[in-house]
């Protein structure tokens, strides 16, 4: 008697093994997008510590000279400081050929005038390589600033150059 007893038992146990599973691994699927959930709120407080929206500024790359010139590089400095430097892959060239905006810079500057200072480096045509750098000065007023470093070749010499535009 004492064995039906145990076997029916143990029969019980692990028919229950399975909710069990069940019930776990619920468990841990909501767990995991709680830690998912505190993750991008996480993140997304350390960028606002970061970068303030009243001191925030950010700087793009624009690409227009699709036939004209192969880039290879860009150098940025923010009143003489570097502040960011990329070589392009082809598959980032590929991308900007096609009108995407690459973010060169976020980071934090005050109100007040700036010196934003690039150097690009790429091949153009006739197979003659520049190396060319560009000054533009930037009134940041308080709030968040974005600009647009666009570079571009024009008829007749297509010789590469960098423009700059506001973001509003």
């Amino acid at each position: 008697m004492r064995l039906i007893a145990l076997t029916m038992a143990l029969m019980a146990s692990f028919t229950a093994i399975p909710v069990l599973a069940e019930s776990i691994d619920r468990e841990i699927a909501e767990l995991k997008a709680d830690v998912a959930s505190l993750n991008q709120e996480l993140f997304q407080l350390e960028e606002d510590i970061l970068h303030p929206a009243n001191t925030q500024v950010a700087v793009y790359l624009s690409f227009s000279a699709r036939d004209y010139f192969v880039l290879d590089s860009v150098e940025l400095a923010i009143d003489g400081h570097p502040a960011v430097s990329h070589l392009y892959t082809e598959r980032e060239r590929t991308a900007l050929e096609e009108g995407g905006v690459q973010r060169l810079y976020l980071g934090n500057l005050s109100a007040g005038e700036h010196t934003l200072s690039a150097v690009f480096n790429g091949q153009g045509t006739n197979d003659h390589y520049y190396r060319k750098d560009a000054r533009f000065t930037i009134r940041k007023a308080s709030g968040k600033a974005q600009y647009e470093l666009v570079l571009e070749t024009r008829a007749p010499s297509y010789e590469p150059k960098l423009r700059l535009k506001e973001w509003e």
